[in-house]
């Protein structure tokens, strides 16, 4: 599965940005990880088939958003209020088959990422 991501870019802190990846078939689950200079990889949210079934990491929860166009192969991510803290390196993972997950490893495919940075 071949994955292209948007929507990244510079935000002030409090400010919005929305994310976007699309995948070149249809996937069970899709899901968003991000990496900062000097930190560990970290899960940021995950969806299933159904916009019901939706996992968020603490540190986003009721921030950020995801939502999936499953006509349209694509995953949402829409980020709020956001912090100087959310500055990283978005990528997006996906799975033909199956439940969403918190691990990357559980997925199939993943994209080049896209940058994003929130001024303080």
């Amino acid at each position: 599965v071949q994955l292209e991501e948007s929507g990244g870019g510079l935000a002030q802190a409090g400010g919005s940005l929305r994310l976007s990846c699309t995948a070149s078939e249809p996937t069970d689950a899709m899901a968003w990880f991000r990496q900062a200079p000097g930190r560990d990889g970290e899960f940021v949210a995950a969806i299933g088939r159904g916009n019901d079934q939706r996992s968020y990491a603490e540190s986003v929860k009721g921030r950020f958003v995801i939502s999936k166009d499953n006509a349209e192969s694509t995953v949402y991510l829409q980020m709020n209020r956001l912090k100087s803290e959310d500055t990283a390196v978005y990528v997006c993972f996906a799975k033909r088959i199956g439940p969403a997950s918190q691990r990357p490893g559980d997925y199939d495919s993943f994209g080049e990422g896209t940058q994003v940075t929130v001024s303080s």
